[in-house]
């Protein structure tokens, strides 16, 4: 019997990789003890990355989404694993040191035991404070290496790598295969020159399955010395997601290895209850191709999870483009054709930016220089005319050294905008700012929270935190919903009156229980105007008041939770008893 493979389920990633949004607190709270019963997993991915801003957007705290998330885990014993940034965090753009530090604090108080540190350039620079700072506060650094296939990624190049990283005091290595284009062969040979050299280094290997090499790199790590091995479940696994964690039971087990055995009673429970929360409302920020593998991602090397914001970008171009074309009496392009243009430009372009790995941001850079110059071209322009700040600073070195050599194209290009480049420390160019934020709370009376994690993530996340204090974020969510809800009818060739009939199937109407005239909110001194769609009411909120013919003012109460679908009766309206003053679906109360 060979040696024992352990599974790590990547639940936040399954959505991440999928759509726009992850499911709300009391719906991961439901779904833990379904994956610890599952008695499969020795880890579970449970945030990290955009799992907290997401939880801004819904107009959630996400403090208390990773306590209670990580919660049932910490009891059952199981390790709790994010994904972080380096440098930047858990956003998309640089971290004051300070900040950095508190996260550790922060995420270890909150029940995460390991978190898995990420530099899209695998700049050791902006990895290894990063491992300082996890063990100073009692976390486990798991230091990454961001599998890309090129010329210069060799494994020689890893394996320097990973020497630095493992010096600098990390006990694990991850080989995060963001795009799952790396080489299962290669893979296997990365995996067995960093265990001969570390044997007591624990490797851990993440491939998404979007071209289809996975279950082969799967296999071949495993045989090559890795430990751990990161799964999906239905219904979000293959696709452009991860493998399932039942196929790969099944080929390691015949494969001669150790794996845990999977209650598959549960496992179809959890599965039961993801669908669900799809079928609630995540189903409707899931791009659909999300679900399809494509042979072409081994051409421009982009993750699979960025598919469906390219997608969108080309649909948003796609007509503009047409009308060029149009006015040049040129023939009229697909959106396949500029799909696949726009793959030939990112392997293009790709080389001549530095080879940086395409992982977030680095791989939102290159995809939109590429998506930029097709335009261009289009035109009858030039490539390079439109570079954002954001890419020059990676061009420049503002955020670590590229893997490889910039083509003297782009640098003639820097020096003719008089841009300076640098290899300095990239956390020298962003001080420390947390006395900044502390005032900013102090200011507007906020609690900075336990452990200081809610100062952490007006840090970290400065505007969506503003938006969640001040009520914008949860309003902006619940219209985006409901327009994505109506886009869905709408696109099904549905009228307007049809689709207000759908929304009504769905709801419950509150009435009047008597005649006179409607006075919306709760202050009937001071009467404002009707409530918004989406509006969330609880069962024991004042919907309205009815100000009858003898002066007095019923109050007419929500009876149950529910968001506002179609509002019927106006301010000040009158109506006859009976009558609908507007429609409400129910909701289960959140967290």
């Amino acid at each position: 019997m060979k040696k024992e493979i352990k599974f790590s389920l990547v639940y936040r990633d399954m959505w991440q990789s999928s759509g726009k949004y992850q499911p709300r607190i009391d719906q991961l709270v439901r779904i833990a003890p379904l994956i610890i019963e599952m008695g499969c997993f020795a880890r579970v991915e449970t945030n990290g990355g955009a799992f907290e801003q997401v939880n801004l957007l819904y107009g959630e705290n996400p403090n208390k989404a990773v306590r209670a998330f990580t919660k049932p885990f910490n009891d059952a014993g199981i390790k709790t694993h994010m994904l972080d940034r380096g440098l930047n965090g858990l956003r998309m753009y640089p971290v004051p040191a300070d900040v950095r530090k508190l996260m550790y604090k922060v995420k270890h108080a909150q029940g995460v035991d390991i978190t898995r540190i990420f530099c899209g350039l695998n700049e050791v620079r902006n990895i290894i404070p990063s491992i300082k700072y996890a063990l100073e506060a009692g976390m486990t650094p798991q230091a990454t290496l961001c599998i890309t296939f090129s010329p210069v990624h060799t494994v020689e190049y890893y394996t320097a790598i990973a020497d630095q990283l493992i010096a600098a005091g990390a006990p694990e290595i991850c080989l995060k295969d963001m795009a799952g284009v790396g080489r299962p062969v290669m893979l296997g040979k990365l995996t067995k020159a960093i265990k001969e050299k570390h044997p007591e280094v624990i490797i851990q290997y993440h491939g998404h399955t979007g071209p289809g090499l996975s279950m082969a790199s799967i296999l071949e790590v495993c045989e090559n010395g890795a430990d751990i091995i990161d799964v999906a479940m239905e219904p979000l696994s293959w696709g452009k997601i991860h493998s399932d964690v039942i196929s790969v039971q099944a080929m390691l087990k015949d494969a001669g290895f150790q794996v845990a055995e999977i209650n598959m009673k549960a496992y179809m429970k959890a599965r039961a209850m993801t669908q669900e929360f799809i079928d609630d409302f995540l189903g409707y920020f899931i791009d659909p191709t999300n679900k399809h593998t494509s042979s072409l991602l081994l051409k421009c090397g982009l993750p699979g999870g960025m598919m469906g914001s390219m997608m969108a970008d080309l649909k948003g171009v796609h007509a503009g483009i047409n009308m060029v074309l149009r006015s040049k009496n040129e023939p009229e392009l697909s959106i396949d054709d500029l799909l696949v243009m726009l793959f030939d430009e990112v392997e293009y372009v790709w080389p001549k930016l530095g080879y940086p790995p395409l992982v977030t941001p680095f791989s939102q850079y290159v995809k939109n220089v590429a998506l930029m110059n097709v335009m261009s071209l289009v035109k009858g322009e030039g490539r390079w005319t439109m570079i954002d700040n954001n890419t020059w600073g990676m061009i420049l070195g503002k955020s670590g050294r590229l893997p490889g050599k910039l083509d003297p194209e782009i640098i003639a290009l820097a020096k003719a905008n008089n841009f300076e480049f640098t290899d300095e420390d990239p956390q020298s160019n962003y001080p420390d700012q947390l006395d900044e934020f502390r005032k900013e709370m102090k200011d507007n009376g906020w609690d900075v929270g336990p452990d200081e994690e809610e100062l952490f993530e007006l840090a970290q996340h400065d505007r969506q935190y503003r938006d969640y204090k001040s009520g914008i974020a949860k309003k902006r969510f619940e219209e985006e919903l409901q327009r994505a809800k109506d886009a869905e009818l709408s696109n099904k060739g549905f009228s307007m009156e049809e689709v207000k009939k759908f929304k009504r199937a769905k709801a419950e109407p509150i009435t009047a229980a008597q005649k006179g005239q409607v006075l919306w909110e709760v202050d009937v001194k001071s009467p404002s105007m009707a409530p918004e769609v989406g509006r969330m009411y609880h069962a024991d909120d004042t919907f309205c008041y009815i100000s009858t013919l003898w002066n007095t003012f019923d109050k007419v109460t929500a009876n149950f939770n529910g968001r506002i679908i179609e509002v019927c009766a106006q301010q000040g309206a009158n109506v006859n008893k009976g009558d609908v003053l507007a429609y409400i679906e129910r909701v289960e109360e959140t967290a």
